[in-house]
């Protein structure tokens, strides 16, 4: 559970033995030879003077798989000359984590040797496991430098956060990604020019890395080992595609990819753009997302944005909903894209939501009278004593089936709560509406 580098001889260099796997034998061995992460990395950012000698802080390393997490830890541990341990959160308990940190307090005391204190996926702490690193931290008996694939604002307890320097990464970019693969093709560490990668292959390898340096140098590494058994070393688009069928998708159930990837995925269909929110849905299904949280957001959605602008909107949405019960997935996912076209390309109008909000206002404001005599309930035995239902008026007895009569307590006498828009079918209640409020109020 716990190792120790001498990080003059980690695996980052040529010591690395060739079996390793390519992503292992590829890693960095200095800063300058990180892809991507330049404004963490640039002169005058922040890892860039941690490494340069500004004053040690613990840090925390938030961003993807493949950007470069364990990589940085190890070079900001070397760079700065103190002894690396390493604990994954999958493996490490409470105990491992005292074990360390008194081991550090002991060469702390005896030879004043200061240790960084490397946790992978930090997330997976307990909230104790957590507390136990605090005093630790705050005393600079470890330096930790903790990674993350989910926002820590969400997996970590806030006083860590507050005694650590977070720091974003992000994805690498397709150019990053070219330049990571094409290293490792010619470089003696990788495959030291043992194979050829074709402009499609090459292509098709940065497209389904995602932004992941370690997906794909794994691809290219399945992609090589089958050229060298069948082509002679020459890797073209079909070899790729025969070994690697399916691209990363960036995505966590728990953390900020759920809100941020569901939030663009609305805001899409509230736009309008109805093949952005096909996109979100299609990385949502990918990505293993619970089906019936999406069509409940679809549901919410036909009656916040859409409302009466098309009041078949509603119906879609709970019949995919009641269709992703019925029939599950994978088929339950053209429920949802229906669904999310109807949605997407309806007219919109947040009318409902605006009117029934507008409403519970008033009635937390303390703006809810007496309901009118006449429209009480008449039918329990003394209700007419009391004037219940006394001078109601049918509706159904006049020709019109509207007639002026007074329906809200007497304090909300004319006030206005629903206003349809000229969009859609709600044009049509935009003339309706009016009329009826000047039959009924009398005006």
């Amino acid at each position: 559970m716990e190792q120790e580098f001498d990080l003059f001889d980690t695996p980052t260099g040529d010591r690395v033995a060739p079996s390793a796997p390519l992503p292992v034998r590829m890693r960095p061995a200095t800063l300058d030879e990180v892809l991507g992460q330049d404004h963490l990395l640039g002169p005058g950012a922040p890892l860039r003077r941690l490494v340069e000698g500004a004053a040690p802080a613990s840090i925390l390393l938030y961003g993807p798989p493949g950007t470069g997490k364990t990589t940085l830890a190890t070079l900001v541990s070397s760079a700065i000359g103190r002894r690396f341990v390493a604990l994954s959160a999958l493996s490490a308990g409470v105990k491992e984590v005292r074990a360390v940190i008194e081991e550090a307090r002991k060469r702390r005391t005896h030879s004043g040797e200061s240790t960084v204190l490397f946790i992978d996926e930090v997330h997976r702490f307990s909230r104790t496991q957590q507390d136990a690193l605090l005093g630790a931290v705050e005393d600079r008996i470890v330096l930790l430098v903790a990674a993350t694939t989910e926002n820590p604002f969400f997996s970590v307890v806030s006083p860590l956060l507050s005694r650590s320097l977070v720091l974003q990464l992000h994805p690498l970019t397709d150019t990053d990604i070219q330049a990571l693969v094409r290293r490792a093709v010619a470089d003696e560490r990788g495959l030291a020019g043992s194979v050829t990668l074709d402009a499609d292959a090459e292509a098709h390898i940065v497209r389904l890395a995602g932004g992941d340096a370690r997906r794909a140098l794994t691809a290219l590494e399945a992609a090589a080992d089958s050229a060298l058994a069948t082509r002679g070393g020459e890797i073209d688009l079909a070899t790729v595609e025969a070994t690697v069928d399916k691209a990363a998708v960036r995505y966590d159930r728990s953390g900020d990819q759920h809100y941020d990837v569901i939030s663009a995925f609305i805001k899409s269909i509230r736009g309008s753009d109805v093949d952005a929110a096909l996109h979100y849905l299609a990385r949502m299904i990918e990505a293993g997302e619970d089906p019936r949280f999406i069509a409940r957001r679809l549901v919410v959605h036909a009656s916040e944005d859409i409302g009466m602008a098309d009041p078949t909107a509603l119906q879609t949405a709970v019949a995919a909903a009641q269709a992703v019960q019925l029939i599950g997935m994978p088929e339950g996912r053209l429920a949802l894209a229906q669904a999310t076209v109807h949605l997407a390309t309806a007219p919109k109008s947040n009318a409902v939501i605006t009117a029934i909000d507008s409403a519970m206002a008033d009635v937390r404001a303390g703006a809810a009278g007496l309901v009118p005599a006449h429209l009480r309930d008449g039918h329990y035995a003394g209700a007419k004593k009391l004037g219940n239902a006394t001078g109601y008026r049918y509706p159904h007895d006049v020709p019109e089936g509207v007639l002026a009569q007074q329906y809200p307590p007497d304090e909300l006498r004319g006030r206005d709560y629903y206003e349809p828009t000229q969009r859609g079918a709600e044009r049509h209640l935009a003339e309706r509406v009016p009329k009826l409020r000047r039959l009924i109020r009398g005006g």
